[in-house]
């Protein structure tokens, strides 16, 4: 199975900073499941987990929902 990633970009300081230095910067997350209108990413650098709303999230923006 091909595996799905998504692009993020913080709306938050507290989002900023995870990304910053937990992710590197890098915009590219791996989708590791699907649930409840909700996606479990893995960051690229494989240092960051957490969980993203599809439709709204208050820390992430989703720059592509396919």
């Amino acid at each position: 199975m091909k595996s799905e990633f998504v692009y993020v970009k913080p709306k938050t300081s507290e989002a900023s900073e995870y990304f910053e230095h937990e992710m590197r910067s890098l915009h590219s997350c791996k989708v590791k499941e699907r649930r409840n209108g909700k996606l479990l990413l893995a960051s690229i650098s494989g240092n960051h987990n957490f969980w993203v709303s599809e439709s709204e999230d208050r820390n992430w923006k989703l720059l592509n929902n396919n």
